[in-house]
C-alpha cells in the first residue's frame, strides 16, 4: 500500500494541524495508508523516512538541523514524494539553501495582503491540472524566488497592489520538480485551511500530492 506520511507545525496562523488533517482524508480515500506527526522530529530517522511513499510537510517558519535536512533530501532523492502548500513548504527553514534548492521556491512577500487572487491553468495536459478550470482564492499573492527548472502547472500575474514594481511579473503557483528519483509538489495558495474551500484549488493540492507520491502518472 502506498503510504504518506504528513507533519505539521511552525506558525499557528497558517492552521497547520487544520490543514492537514483537511488532506488526510483525501489521501486516505485515494487509498494511501496515512501517519500524521506533529513536529519534524521524525526527519532524525533516515530509514524511517524511506519507509514512506510520499511525505507532506506543513511547517511555516522553524528550523531544522543539519542531519534533519540531510535526512529528508536524501529520502526524497531517493525516491519519496515530497509536497505540499503556501509556508508549509515555501517559507520552512529560511536559512537552509539546500532545502530551499530541493523544494524550488522561497517567499520573498505577498504585496496587497489578502486579496482574490487569480489563477491560470498552464499545462492543461498534466494528471494533475487535467480538465480544472482556472479560478481564484482570496488568499496572499504570493511572490516567491523560484527555481529556472520548475514545470510549471498553474501561475498568476501581479496587477501591482502594493508593489507597483512588479505589475505585470508572472509567478508561478503551482508547479512540480524532480529531486533525484524523488517528484515534488508545491502550491502557493493555502494562507489558511479555508483557501481549499474552492474546489478547483482543493483538487488541484489533492492531485498534486497523489502525483508527488506516484499515484498518478509522471
Amino acid at each position: 500500500m502506498t503510504s504518506a506520511l504528513m507533519v505539521w507545525g511552525g506558525w499557528e496562523g497558517h492552521e497547520p494541524e487544520k490543514a492537514t488533517h483537511l488532506f488526510a482524508p483525501l489521501l486516505r480515500a485515494a487509498g494511501l495508508h496515512v501517519e500524521v506527526r506533529e513536529g519534524i522530529e521524525v526527519y532524525a530517522d533516515l530509514e524511517r523516512l524511506r519507509q514512506f511513499d510520499l511525505i507532506v510537510q506543513t511547517v511555516t517558519w522553524s528550523t531544522i538541523t543539519a542531519e534533519q535536512e540531510k535526512n529528508l533530501l536524501a529520502a526524497i532523492e531517493s525516491g519519496a514524494g515530497f509536497g505540499g502548500w503556501h509556508g508549509g513548504v515555501l517559507d520552512s527553514f529560511r536559512n537552509n539553501t539546500n532545502y530551499q534548492f530541493m523544494i524550488g521556491g522561497q517567499y520573498v512577500a505577498h504585496p496587497g495582503g489578502l486579496r482574490d487572487v487569480p489563477v491560470r491553468i498552464v499545462d492543461h495536459a498534466h494528471p494533475i491540472t487535467a480538465g480544472l478550470p482556472d479560478f481564484s482564492v482570496h488568499t496572499e499573492h504570493y511572490f516567491m524566488n523560484v527555481s529556472p527548472d520548475n514545470h510549471v502547472l498553474a501561475d498568476t500575474t501581479f496587477d501591482g497592489q502594493g508593489a507597483p514594481w512588479i505589475f505585470g511579473a508572472v509567478m508561478p503557483v503551482a508547479f512540480t520538480r524532480r529531486w533525484g528519483k524523488g517528484r515534488v509538489f508545491a502550491c502557493s495558495l493555502g494562507h489558511v485551511a479555508a483557501d481549499f474551500d474552492v474546489p478547483a484549488a482543493r483538487e488541484l493540492v489533492r492531485r498534486g500530492l497523489l502525483w508527488a507520491a506516484g499515484v498518478l502518472p509522471a
